[in-house]
């Protein structure tokens, strides 16, 4: 008898099975898209992750990538988005700040004509290898993968020795040099998040 309710409740567990691929909490009708589909039961409810202090949250063991915690110290959701082996912890709030700046770039003004500068592999090789990290820090700061992820703009120059032509989407900004300085000339740009 216990043979057949055994094989009874693996029969309807296999039949059953395939018809629930999300799951909803006070959602009949959750999303197709999303394998977890939670909604307020009174709207008026959001969604908490677990609260870990920094330490606690760097001694999860193998924590999975993009692995959701909130930083009670650091006062942030922080993802890793390293490996299990070697986890990157990033706070996401502080990533998609609005606009940042980059150091002064160094344009050289002694051949006059007109150049290209890569804005964009510029701000990538500031952010992606820094000279020297603190204490703890990962190797790389978070930065975004695609130039057309940001926009750009030139916030300073000198216009008597520079004109800037343009600058396209992907960050490629092509300038005149027109006159020669005593040494080089700088330029600060801003980056915006799209």
């Amino acid at each position: 008898m216990k043979k057949i309710l055994y094989l009874s409740i693996l029969l309807l567990q296999i039949v059953c099975s395939p018809l629930y691929s999300q799951i909803g909490v006070y959602n009949d009708s959750p999303d197709g898209s999303a394998i977890l589909d939670i909604q307020s039961a009174g709207n008026n409810q959001g969604l908490l992750i677990p609260q870990l202090t920094t330490v606690q949250k760097t001694a999860i063991i193998k924590p999975a990538t993009s692995l959701l915690v909130y930083d009670t110290d650091k006062r942030c959701i922080s993802q890793n988005i390293g490996s299990e082996t070697v986890p990157v912890w990033t706070c996401l709030t502080l990533f998609n700040r609005k606009f940042f700046y980059m150091p002064s770039i160094n344009i050289t003004t002694s051949t006059l004509g007109t150049y290209t500068k890569d804005l964009y592999a510029q701000y990538k090789t500031e952010y992606a290898t820094p000279m020297y990290k603190s204490t703890g820090a990962p190797t790389t700061i978070p930065h975004f993968t695609s130039p057309t992820d940001l926009q750009y703009y030139v916030t300073y120059y000198d216009a008597s020795r520079i004109t800037i032509n343009s600058i396209n989407a992907n960050g490629i900004m092509s300038y005149t040099t027109i006159k020669k300085a005593n040494y080089d000339d700088y330029i600060n740009i801003v980056f915006v998040v799209k």
